[in-house]
This record gives structure tokens, sequence and C-alpha cells, in this order.
């Protein structure tokens, strides 16, 4: 991700962690967890954490974190996650904190207590530096407005396009408004164009694959494509349409 190499990823909202298992052996690189919207609790992320990190699994875990807080970041770097996706991050002294809720001191006030994080990326905290990113969230008119100088903070590692709230907060009607595209596509021009001055990732979330290779061939440099809780509805919706209409594709 440092690197800005393309990387894809799965967003998991389901205390379901032999489901979320079988998705972490399927070639994404990252599996995220939802922590601010999704139906777990802290013992239901570490569980899922534990099961993206199982025998044969190719994602390395990250966590959508409910907060830009220093006590729900740390608890989700210290359950094992690779990194933190931190919401409603608008300003960069905003940005700033999250950075320095995931480093430990000198470089930020991470409390020390790596309890199962140090079973895999050690105990050290100049390894867990190398190995955990920082990403906020872009999902306001206002984190929007600030983007340039979010994306230049120090120590930042990337940021990620919230593309319901960011459409909903440029006056949407709804998180899909076709009425708001020409506005929202050009702010994820600004967001790629800020992260790419600055030399840190860009991702976005998308509702499915062919959104997020078209988000990648623009210029993003990773995408997640969601989500566990709406493709076990899309696809029971389609068999059972597909039982009850003999010969229908699904």
């Amino acid at each position: 991700m440092r690197a800005r190499e393309q990387l894809l990823g799965y967003w998991c909202l389901l205390d379901a962690p032999v489901a979320t298992e079988r998705v972490a052996r399927l070639g994404y690189d990252y599996v995220a967890l939802d922590a601010q919207h999704g139906l777990f609790g802290f013992s239901g992320m570490l569980n899922n954490l534990l099961a993206i990190d199982a025998k044969g699994s190719t994602a390395v875990g990250l966590v959508r974190v409910e907060a830009n807080d220093p006590g729900p970041i740390g608890r989700a770097l210290d359950a094992g996650a690779t990194g933190v996706i931190v919401p409603l991050v608008d300003t960069a002294e905003q940005a700033a904190e999250a950075v320095a809720a995931v480093r430990y001191p000198p470089y930020g006030r991470r409390s020390y207590g790596p309890m199962r994080s140090a079973l895999r990326i050690g105990p050290d905290p100049a390894a867990a530096h190398d190995a955990t990113v920082v990403l906020a969230m872009i999902e306001t008119a206002e984190g929007l407005a600030d983007v340039a100088r979010i994306c230049a903070t120090p120590g930042l590692d990337g940021v990620y396009v919230g593309p319901s709230d960011l459409r909903l907060a440029l006056g949407g009607a709804t998180s899909t408004d076709p009425a708001l595209a020409d506005t929202f596509e050009a702010a994820l021009v600004t967001v790629r164009e800020a992260a790419a001055a600055a030399g840190i990732a860009a991702g976005i979330h998308n509702p499915d694959g062919p959104s997020a290779a078209k988000r990648l061939a623009e210029g993003f440099t990773f995408a997640t494509v969601a989500c566990d809780l709406v493709h076990l509805e899309q696809t029971a919706r389609r068999h059972l349409s597909a039982a009850r209409t003999p010969g229908e594709a699904l």
C-alpha cells in the first residue's frame, strides 16, 4: 500500500468467522471488518481477525474503527489488525490525531499492550510501525475541502473514499443519487490527485467487482468490493427467482 501498488479487498459486516475465513482464502489482498456499522462487537472483531489469518488465507485484516479515538484504534491494532480505516476525517489535524493513535511514542500516543498483535506483527514498536497502516476516510464536504492537507499529513498511509456518505454530503438526496454523478466524479478526481501528489495510497469502496476494476483503472490504488451481507441477500434473491421461474439465468 505504501508503494501505491494496486490492491483489492473485501468488506465484512457480519459476525461470521467461518464465512470470513472462506472469503480470506479467495485471493483478496485484504479483508476489512466494519466495526463502525458492522454487526459485531470486540469479540466478533477478534474472532474474525483470527479467521482472516487462518491457514490458506491470502489476505490481511483491516478494521474500520468506530471513531477517530485512541481507544477503538488501539483495540483493533492490539487484536491483530494490520491497519485501521478511520471514519469522518475532516481536517489535517484530525488525520494527525489518527496517525498518533496508531503509532507508539515518540511518534504517537498508542498505548503499549499488543495482546494478540505481538504474536503476528511483533512486540517491537518499530516492527509494528512498519507492518501497520492508517487510512483516513474522505466522506464529508469538509474532508474533501481539506483533502490536500489531509493527504500531506506525516505518517498517513492513505485515504479512503466513503462514497455513500460523500455523495450525501455533496447534496445527494440518497446515497446513490444519480443527479450528483458529475459532482461526485469530480470529487473523486480531487481525492485521487491529492493522494498522488502526496505519494500516498487512494482507495474507494465499491458495490461490485466491475466498479472496483473501473476505479483502479481510473487511478485509485486500492478498491474494496462490498460486502458479505449484501452479497448474501443478492445471491439468495437470484436463486429464489430462478427457482420460481425455471430456466432463468442466475
